[in-house]
């Protein structure tokens, strides 16, 4: 209550509350003047009627963990304007005065407005920084799963590569291999044709 009652004081002096007049002599509310009392008697007064199952809400009006509501008191023909702040009353407004109680309560629904800005701008950075977060953790994993791909291809490109100079060196070997057995079946045939005819003269003349 004591860091509500320094930030309202906060905001009269900045402009954004207007202050109210909470002094009242006594019997005003009976007689049916529009007034407000100290806000620790009627937070507690309204708190009191509100849990005994007395109080009409008529309006609320909430922004962000802000609001302020206009209730009734029927028994008295009483309203009771009310400013929180997640659900803690802050500050209230007691008259009998039916166009004064609108018109406090729209005075305490902009304020709750003004309070709540600073909360919601934050909520919505915080959501914008969350969806960021996701994204970049999407888009990581993204790149993570690229690299591992791009670092497998290359792997296997340097074993492609090394496998054709294998096959290419194999190839120039056989090649040569092939040369010297195509040379020596060669020089093999010819001594095979020359022994032939070594062979053939060698044979007797026919008779005749």
């Amino acid at each position: 209550m004591k860091r509500l009652v320094i930030a309202e004081i906060a905001l009269i002096a900045a402009g954004l509350l207007m202050p109210l007049p909470w002094a009242r002599a006594a019997g005003d509310i009976r007689a049916g003047s529009s007034t407000a009392v100290t806000t620790n008697g009627d937070v507690a007064e309204l708190e009191t009627l509100t849990t005994a199952g007395k109080i009409v809400e008529l309006r609320r009006t909430s922004n962000g963990s802000y609001g302020a509501s206009l209730s009734y008191y029927a028994e008295q023909m009483t309203y009771y304007v009310a400013l929180f702040q997640q659900n803690n009353i802050w500050r209230v407004f007691k008259t009998q005065n039916d166009g004064r109680a609108d018109a406090v309560y729209s005075d305490f629904a902009k304020t709750s407005t003004t309070l709540a800005d600073a909360e919601i701008k934050r909520i919505k950075l915080e959501a914008e920084k969350a969806y960021a977060d996701r994204q970049i953790a999407v888009q990581q994993e993204r790149a993570n799963r690229l690299q591992t791909d791009l670092d497998i291809a290359r792997a296997q490109q340097s074993q492609v590569t090394t496998h054709q100079l294998e096959q290419q060196n194999a190839i120039r070997e056989l090649r040569t291999e092939q040369a010297a057995a195509q040379a020596q079946l060669r020089a093999l045939q010819t001594r095979v044709q020359e022994l032939q005819k070594q062979s053939d003269g060698d044979l007797p003349a026919p008779v005749k």
